[in-house]
Order: structure tokens, then C-alpha cells, then sequence
């Protein structure tokens, strides 16, 4: 096992399943706090902000301050500032989303936005989708957050961001920019928020077409745990492996 200067670690089937932490992994973490190597939490989850999910990790008992949050929100949010393009954005999305466009100033606009932005959407509606196909065919970049078709809830799999956004395509013909976990966007800001060389630094996640995906398309290493979507005989069976494979965080020796 390698030593690395600084993790990035996936929430939901990897800190935490619902609202029940895995006691290895809070323990991994309060580890990482305790000898002072940088971790950042990365999470396609475009609802919440960063503050939220601090508040909610530091009441499970992981030492967790807003800065060392990256959503899929706040990677939107930069990658326009980014560009030299109108900062403006039609925005199909919950709060969380809003508010940290608010913040980096990127005003919310339905006439002639520089961008569609596209989260998920728990109110959605034909006039919220029909709005958003009418500015990306009058020249406005389409980008979305997340490619994820399906939702884990209590009653099953409901619609995800994804299904949103393959709907807007199939009205468009445009695909959009995606953002989050299995695109290398994320994981690169990520990199520069950790202040890290890619060679340093090692992602953690549970679901191998997301996390595991990510980190092999941004190049840097890999931890796998059998704690969440994939499990560890269905990694075996993919072409690119990861650079590690574990049951839990218990295994990993700091």
C-alpha cells in the first residue's frame, strides 16, 4: 500500500449508507484529521451545498469543515467562471444548486442565459424543461451536473439527474457538458482545491462506473471498497482495474 499526501473520498456507499456511517470509515477519517493529511469529500449530489453536508458529517462523527466539500454544484459553478462566456444560467435545479450559482455571481436568467444548467430536479415540469430546450437551440451551453439515470430512494429507483438531461437532449439533439463523477472535471478541480499533484493523491469510492471511473479517467489512483454499489467480484470483472481493491476502510493502513 502506498503512502499518499491527501484522499478523496465518495460519500453515500462509502463514508455512509443513508443516514448510518460505517463505523471504519469514521474512524479512517477522524485518522486522516488526527495526522493532519488532507482529505477533501467529493459528491455528485447537486441539492445540497457544501455547509449541509459538513453539518451533516460533523453530527456522524466525521471532522468535516465546508471548505473540504466539493459538490457537483460547486464544480459547476467554477468550470463557468472558467469561461469567458455571458455568466448567466437557466437553472433546472433544487436550492442548493441556486445558491451556489448565487454566490459565484452567476445570475439566475430565463431570456438569452449564457448557460443551462441542469440538476436534479424533485419539482420538475414541462415548462421548466421546455425552457431550457428553447435555450440551448438559441446557442446556450448546455451542462448538467450529473449523469446519474436513477435515484436510490426508500420506495426504489426513481428518475436521476441523468434522466433529466438524456430528456433535454433527445429534444435538442445537444448533449451537455457533465460535471460530475464518472467525468474527469470534478476530480481535477478536486485536485487543485487539495493543492495536490495527481501522483499524491488517491480517490475512494464504492460505485466502480462513478468514483472508480473518475479517478481512472482524471489519472490518479484508485481505492475500491466493497461497501456500497459494486462489489468486489463485479470489479474484478471490469477491463481497467482499480489501483486497490478492500472490503472496508479498516484495511487501509495510514
Amino acid at each position: 500500500m502506498r503512502k499518499y499526501k491527501g484522499y478523496l473520498l465518495d460519500l453515500d456507499g462509502t463514508v455512509y449508507k443513508g443516514g448510518k456511517p460505517f463505523p471504519e470509515a469514521v474512524e479512517f477519517v477522524q485518522t486522516l484529521n488526527k495526522l493532519s493529511i488532507p482529505y477533501l469529500f467529493v459528491t455528485n449530489n447537486s441539492t445540497t451545498s457544501p455547509g449541509n453536508v459538513a453539518a451533516r458529517l460533523t453530527k456522524l462523527g466525521i471532522p468535516c469543515e465546508n471548505s473540504q466539500v466539493l459538490t457537483s454544484s460547486l464544480a459547476a459553478a467554477s468550470y463557468i467562471k472558467e469561461r469567458s462566456v455571458k455568466q448567466s444560467a437557466y437553472i433546472i435545479g433544487e436550492e442548493g444548486l441556486k445558491e451556489i450559482l448565487e454566490k459565484h455571481d452567476i445570475r439566475e436568467e430565463e431570456e438569452e442565459p449564457g448557460f443551462v444548467v441542469v440538476g436534479l430536479d424533485r419539482s420538475l415540469t414541462y415548462k421548466k424543461l421546455e425552457k431550457a430546450c428553447l435555450a440551448i437551440r438559441a446557442g446556450a451551453h448546455f451542462l448538467s451536473t450529473n449523469q446519474d439515470a436513477v435515484l436510490p430512494t426508500e420506495q426504489g429507483l426513481s428518475p436521476g439527474n441523468g434522466a433529466i438531461s438524456a430528456a433535454i437532449t433527445t429534444a435538442t439533439g445537444k448533449n451537455p457538458v457533465f460535471i460530475g463523477k464518472p467525468e474527469s472535471i470534478m476530480i481535477e478541480q478536486a485536485q487543485k482545491k487539495i493543492n495536490l499533484e495527481k501522483e499524491e493523491i488517491v480517490l475512494i469510492g464504492d460505485n466502480y462506473d462513478t468514483d472508480i471511473l473518475a479517478g481512472i479517467r482524471a489519472g490518479v489512483d484508485t481505492i475500491h471498497v466493497n461497501t456500497g454499489v459494486t462489489t468486489t467480484k463485479e470489479v474484478s470483472d471490469k477491463e481497467i482495474q482499480p489501483t486497490y481493491k478492500i472490503s472496508s476502510l479498516s484495511e487501509w493502513l495510514l
